[in-house]
This record gives structure tokens, sequence and C-alpha cells, in this order.
């Protein structure tokens, strides 16, 4: 059994700091504590140096290695979300928002009459009658989502 290493750890969760040479606040060179390749950790710190030493915020931003669109970002999500909200996000849509109500009748009435399922035609379909790009797979999905209920 192989130990992770922390930043192989960090790599997995999406907290990995790309650009940790870049965290230039002494505190983090100084101490075993900070880590420059948590990015969690570094935006954390961030926010807490401007808030409470009263650094401005570009400031702020350039000490950690980071832009000021991060800073206020992280700004944002921390006073949204407290801490939880300095934790990666999964990326992109969260549910199969191109296959409407519309886009799934169509594809249902277009089905082989013994339900056979040509996802590629069902997906050129859809484009040439609706203008929506949709990935075969997706509708392969929807459909197998569909049947379990």
């Amino acid at each position: 059994m192989t130990k992770e290493s922390k930043p192989d750890r960090l790599r997995q969760m999406g907290a990995l700091n790309p650009k940790p040479e870049g965290v230039r606040a002494p505190w983090f060179r100084e101490s075993g504590f900070f880590d420059p390749l948590d990015l969690v950790q570094v935006k954390y710190e961030m926010l807490r140096h401007a808030r409470e030493d009263g650094t401005n915020k570009a400031d702020a931003a350039a000490l950690f290695g980071l832009s000021r669109q991060t800073y206020y970002q992280a700004e944002a999500a921390f006073e949204r979300d407290g801490m939880s909200g300095l934790l990666p996000r999964t990326r992109g849509p969260k549910s199969a928002h191109k296959l409407t109500g519309e886009v799934m009748r169509l594809v249902e009435e277009h089905l082989d009459a013994n339900g056979q399922l040509q996802a590629r035609s069902l997906a050129d379909l859809v484009h040439a009658r609706l203008g929506i790009s949709v990935h075969p797979r997706s509708i392969e999905r929807a459909l197998a989502r569909k049947k379990k209920r």
C-alpha cells in the first residue's frame, strides 16, 4: 500500500496551488505550518491579511501570487459560504441542461420501433431540427435514467 503525499491529495481535490512560487508572504517561507501548495490556505491567508492587517486588496493578491480577480472571487465566496466557499468546486454544468422536455420528446419520437438507441443519429436529428448540439452519450444517459424510473 502506497502512502499518498499531501500534494497528491491536494491535486485530487483540485486544491493544489499551480504557482506556489508566487506566494511571497514571509510567514509561508518561515513556518512549517503554512503551505504555499495548499490553495485554500493561501486564499484564506490572503483574505485575512487584507482584512485584519489592513493591506489593500491588490497588494494582498500580489503577495500571495494571485490575481485581483481571484481575490474578489475568493472574498465573495468566503462571505457567502465561509471557509467552505474557498474549497474547489466542480466546474461545468451540474445536470443535462440541454436535454429539455422538447429535446427528449423529439428523441423519444424517433427511437426505432423496437426501442433501439442510435444516439449519433438522434444527436444529429436534434441538431438539425432544434439547433442544439447534444453529445450522443448524453442522450444515452438520459434515456437510461428515464428507463430506471
